[in-house]
Order: structure tokens, then C-alpha cells, then sequence
């Protein structure tokens, strides 16, 4: 097999990741070694810089729509709860812009909102009366549950040997398992 000197592209590389590192302090925009591992190093928290900004940007919209929700006497979540209840499917990125440009448009979004929870109640309205009845029914089954617990201790005890027999039947060989 000939012999491989890898003149061109390593000089290529080389040159590659030192104009990438041109502007580094000393010897990070000088040497090989030193600007590899700057550059790497710069790499990495750009792309988690990328990620983040996605972050900060859509917690910045939230904040604005908040705002401009809490003038127009709603809170955010419900503001949202009725724009998909309404069927507007808009994004966080378009309504900050339009609490932050349009205030008149925004506003006409609220009422849009506050109309399609009025028409649609929330499941918590729906399910009170029978989440009041299941806990006033709960207390009444309680001490009937513990007086049952109470004169029945030989079950539990005839229980236990039955436990016991159980692991010793799994430490058998099984042709199965072997």
C-alpha cells in the first residue's frame, strides 16, 4: 500500500480552523493546537446559544401576551384556553406582535376568547357537582372500611405462610427457564 502525506489537506484543515479562530487573544488565534480547542470549545456554546434563544424568545412573547391579556381583564392561560376553544390557531411569535402593534386587533382576539369559554364550559364546571357527592360519599365508607380491618386479623396472618410458600416454589428449577 503507497504511503499517504496528507500535505494538502491537513494544510487545508489547518488553515480552515485558524480563520475561524482569527480574532482569539494570543496564541488561541495562533497556534493549531490552542485554536482547535478554542474553536470546539466556541462551537459549542453557539449551539447552545441557538437553543436558547428559541427559549428566551418565546418566554419574551409570553410575557408581552400576558401584559396585554392582563389589561384586557383576562390571564394569559385562559386567554389561550379560549383562542383554542374559538379554533384561531395562532402562535405565541404572531400574538405578541399583534398585542405589541395592534392593540385594537388584540383586543378583538380577547372577546373572540372570552365569547368561546362562555359558550364552552370548562371541565372543572362540568364535573363540581359530582366531585362534591364522590368526597361527601368517601367519609361515610371510611370508618365502615377501618371497623372491617379491625375484626379481621386472621385472614392476614393465614396470608402470610401462603407468602412465604410462594418464593420457594419459584426457586425450583423450571425446564422452561433451564
Amino acid at each position: 500500500m503507497p504511503r499517504v502525506k496528507r500535505g494538502t489537506h491537513r494544510r487545508a484543515s489547518r488553515k480552515k480552523v485558524l480563520e475561524q479562530a482569527s480574532g482569539y487573544f494570543l496564541t488561541k488565534s495562533k497556534l493549531y493546537r490552542a485554536a482547535q480547542e478554542a474553536v470546539e470549545r466556541g462551537l459549542k456554546f453557539a449551539y447552545v446559544g441557538r437553543k436558547l434563544k428559541k427559549r428566551e424568545y418565546r418566554s419574551l412573547w409570553i410575557v408581552r401576551i400576558n401584559a396585554s391579556c392582563r389589561a384586557a381583564g383576562v390571564s394569559y392561560s385562559q386567554f389561550v384556553r379560549g383562542l383554542k376553544a374559538a379554533g384561531l390557531d395562532l402562535n405565541r411569535k404572531v400574538l405578541a406582535d399583534i398585542a405589541l402593534h395592534d392593540a385594537a386587533g388584540f383586543l378583538s382576539l380577547v372577546q373572540a376568547a372570552k365569547a368561546a369559554l362562555e359558550a364552552k364550559p370548562g371541565p372543572e364546571a362540568g364535573n363540581a357537582p359530582e366531585a362534591k357527592s364522590a368526597a361527601d360519599a368517601e367519609p361515610q365508607h371510611a370508618p365502615a372500611a377501618a371497623s372491617t380491618l379491625e375484626a379481621e386479623p386472621a385472614p392476614e396472618s393465614e396470608a402470610k405462610p401462603a407468602m412465604e410458600s410462594e418464593p420457594a416454589a419459584e426457586s425450583e428449577p423450571n425446564p422452561e427457564n433451564a
